[in-house]
C-alpha cells in the first residue's frame, strides 16, 4: 500500500543549478560592509561551509542567522539584526532566480492528489521557512503540499530519522506506505530507507556518490507518476 509520497525540494522539486556561492555572499556583503566586500564574502562563505561539514559529521542542522553572526564576529563587524535581516534579504533576492520549480511539478503534484494521496515536502536547509513557503507559493505548490518540512525548524537534517520521522508525523502515515523522492543518495535515498520506506531517485551525477540502491531511478519529475502508479497496480493485484 502507498499512503503518501514525499519529496526533497532543492534538486528535485526544482531544477538543479550549480551556484557561484561565493557571489551569492558577494550580495549580501555589499549589505554588511560595502568597504569590506571581498574578506566578508570571504568569512560568509567559510562560515557557511562550516554549518555544513557539521551537517555532514553529526547531522546537526543550521540556521542562516548563525552563518551570518559567526561570519560578523570573524570579521570583527558589529553583530546588527536590522542589517542582518537586509544582507539576508538581498542574498535571498540573489538566490530568487534558481528557485523555480521543474515544469512537470504542479503537474505531477495534482496527479499524485487526484490518486487520492498524500504530499510532503522535506527539505535539508538552513535558511528560514517562511522564505521557502513564499517560493512555494510563488510557483502554485504550496497547497499541492500537505506537509512541509525544513530542517531549519529542526536538531537534524537528513539523512537523519528525526528529519523524516517530523513529516511522517504530521501526515501521520507509517514508513512503509511512504515512498521519499529526491535527488541526493546519501541525504535522501539511504536516509529514507532505513526507515524502511520506498526511494525514487531523480538521477543527479553532480551530487556526491553514496553505495546504495533506490527503489527506482528516473530522469524527469513526471516519471515518478508511472513508477507510482506501477505499485499501485501491483499493490492492488497482490
Amino acid at each position: 500500500m502507498i499512503n503518501a509520497v514525499l519529496f526533497d525540494w532543492g534538486g528535485t522539486l526544482t531544477s538543479f543549478h550549480d551556484v557561484d556561492l561565493i557571489e551569492a555572499w558577494r550580495v549580501a556583503a555589499e549589505v554588511l560592509a560595502p568597504d569590506r566586500v571581498d574578506e566578508v564574502a570571504q568569512s560568509l562563505f567559510a562560515a557557511e561551509s562550516e554549518v555544513w561539514e557539521r551537517t555532514r559529521t553529526t547531522m546537526r542542522s543550521g540556521r542562516i542567522d548563525e552563518v551570518l553572526t559567526a561570519a560578523s564576529r570573524a570579521v570583527d563587524l558589529p553583530v546588527d539584526e536590522t542589517i542582518h535581516q537586509l544582507a539576508t534579504s538581498a542574498y535571498f533576492d540573489h538566490w530568487t532566480p534558481t528557485t523555480g520549480a521543474r515544469a512537470d511539478a504542479r503537474r505531477t503534484l495534482t496527479a499524485l492528489k487526484e490518486r487520492g494521496l498524500l504530499t510532503g515536502l522535506l527539505s535539508n536547509t538552513h535558511w528560514p521557512r517562511d522564505q521557502h513557503e513564499q517560493w512555494l507559493q510563488r510557483d502554485g505548490l504550496i497547497d499541492l503540499l500537505d506537509a512541509r518540512v525544513y530542517t531549519s525548524d529542526l536538531e537534524h537534517v537528513k539523512p537523519h530519522a528525526e528529519a523524516f520521522g517530523a513529516l511522517l508525523g504530521e501526515l501521520r502515515v507509517q514508513p512503509s506506505t511512504a515512498v521519499f523522492v529526491g535527488d541526493r543518495l546519501w541525504d535522501d535515498v539511504f536516509g529514507a530507507q532505513q526507515l524502511g520506506m520506498r526511494t525514487i531517485w531523480v538521477r543527479n551525477d553532480v551530487v556526491p556518490f553514496y553505495d546504495v540502491e533506490p527503489d527506482a531511478v528516473v530522469d524527469e519529475l513526471g516519471e515518478v507518476l508511472d513508477v507510482i502508479d506501477g505499485w499501485l497496480v501491483a499493490a492492488s493485484a497482490g
